[in-house]
């Protein structure tokens, strides 16, 4: 049986690559010319990164420190005497002004036990002078005169004893702020150092917070600072106080800011953000993206010097902002990689091109 010369073709050709690839096999493939492989390789070149100019500007430094409203002072009105509340003239969260009564104790005995006290005194004194008179014509000892005197200082003692514990009777505001919480009813039985309620001074005003070790000692007493409340409201005032001795768990020292509230409009306990001045001086806007660390753990940047190599520069945060950090340790402005700096080493040379 003959064969078609087309399967004849394909038989022809399948034996030519094979045989191709044996005599590939057996004598190798033929070496590149050195022209050939110097064209193909090229030139190595510096790596290359992007960079961008950084300008040197003055800036004011704001520290940011979150914390929240605090009443300036929080007292606990307690009875200093015992009886039954008779009245509660100020309604609970209302204003009240210093010396404004609470809550007021019925009087029972007092009044009376002051009424005898003071006709005592009455009596001492009327004792007082008749033996004076009489020691003058020789007919009273003088110890019988200032026995008569002693008998009236007691007396006059027992009127201001009893009109002390009938002012008691009286539960008064020690000073002018929010009568904030009610502890007694009327009717309510107090004894001596129960609560009649708890009052708030919020005006002026306190915001609290923390400040890490590393910043407190930019904050000094009397310094500018600005609040933002989450409410959305905006206040300004001046640091009154900042510890001297940090707190052993979070290694802070607490902070206290008195801002003005004359409306009582903003309420304790609301969290704020405060923005402190801490000064001014040179700082540059860097891309948070830009930071790396070197060898030594240190926190900076990587920049390109005249000659075209790489620099490393340790750098402080001193401001945090939505479009990067502030950051003092560089001098005059500077090329700073953006792309490939965690790449490219100290001192060596690279190419660069234009941060996008």
């Amino acid at each position: 049986m003959r064969m078609k010369p087309q399967y004849l073709f394909v038989i022809i050709v399948m034996g030519v690559v094979a045989l191709y690839f044996i005599v590939r096999s057996l004598f190798g493939a033929v070496a590149p010319t050195p022209a050939q492989a110097k064209a193909s390789t090229g030139p190595a070149g510096p790596p290359s990164v992007q960079a961008k100019l950084v300008p040197e500007t003055l800036r004011i430094y704001d520290v940011v420190v979150r914390g929240r409203t605090q009443a300036t002072r929080t007292v606990i009105i307690r009875s200093e005497t015992a009886g039954t509340v008779a009245a509660a003239p100020v309604l609970q969260g209302g204003f009240v002004k210093q010396g404004e009564v609470l809550c007021r104790l019925a009087v029972d005995a007092r009044q009376a036990a002051l009424d005898q006290a003071r006709a005592a005194q009455k009596s001492a004194q009327l004792a007082v002078q008749q033996n004076e008179e009489l020691a003058k014509k020789g007919f009273r000892a003088p110890t019988q005169v200032l026995q008569a005197q002693a008998t009236l200082d007691a007396s006059t003692a027992a009127v201001r004893q009893g009109e002390i514990a009938l002012a008691q009777v009286n539960i008064k505001a020690p000073f002018s702020g929010v009568f904030d919480h009610r502890d007694a009813e009327v009717g309510t039985y107090l004894g001596p150092g129960q609560p009649c309620g708890t009052m708030i001074e919020i005006n002026p005003l306190l915001i609290v917070g923390d400040v890490p070790e590393t910043q407190a000692a930019s904050m000094k007493v009397g310094a500018l600072a600005t609040a933002r409340l989450v409410s959305g409201q905006t206040l300004t005032g001046h640091i009154r106080y900042v510890s001297h001795d940090a707190d052993p768990q979070t290694r802070t020292y607490h902070l206290e800011v008195t801002v003005p509230n004359p409306k009582l409009d903003v309420r304790s306990g609301l969290s704020a953000e405060l923005h402190i001045g801490a000064g001014s001086g040179p700082a540059h806007l860097v891309p948070v993206s830009a930071m790396v660390l070197d060898s030594a753990g240190r926190q900076g940047v990587r920049y390109v010097l005249a000659d075209g190599r790489v620099a490393f520069a340790p750098v402080t945060i001193v401001e945090e902002t939505h479009d990067g950090v502030w950051v003092t340790g560089l001098s005059g402005p500077v090329q700073l990689i953006t792309v490939g700096q965690s790449y490219v080493a100290d001192g060596q040379k690279v190419r660069v091109a234009l941060a996008r």
